[in-house]
């Protein structure tokens, strides 16, 4: 059996927030489009108060490698489109043995 996941960390810019509000209700529309239309576990993990920035961390898994990444290249599209100026995504996809799981 093979089980392979990545991990995202993605910084994201709110150029045109003026505040926390208008922040976090950008943030909230791209977290749900990021979990419901795209299949990632997401979280926000830095600078919550911080009303122009925003890092999540999300993740995505599949039984295949193939399968997975071109779910994340489909989630790094979306954000691109999304925040063309404003974010930077760093990507790490492993399988359950390398990470040290059980096999």
């Amino acid at each position: 059996m093979s089980a392979y996941y990545a991990l995202l960390l993605i910084h994201l810019h709110f150029p045109d927030a003026g505040s926390l509000k208008a922040k976090r209700k950008e943030l909230a529309s791209a977290k749900a489009q990021l979990q419901t239309r795209l299949g990632a576990a997401v979280a926000e993990v830095d600078h919550q108060n911080t009303w122009q920035r925003a890092t999540l961390a999300a993740t995505l898994c599949s039984g295949s490698l193939k399968m997975l990444d071109e779910s994340v290249d489909r989630v790094e599209r979306w954000l691109v489109d999304r925040f063309p100026d404003g974010v930077r995504v760093e990507r790490r996809v492993t399988s359950f043995e390398e990470a040290g799981g059980l096999g």
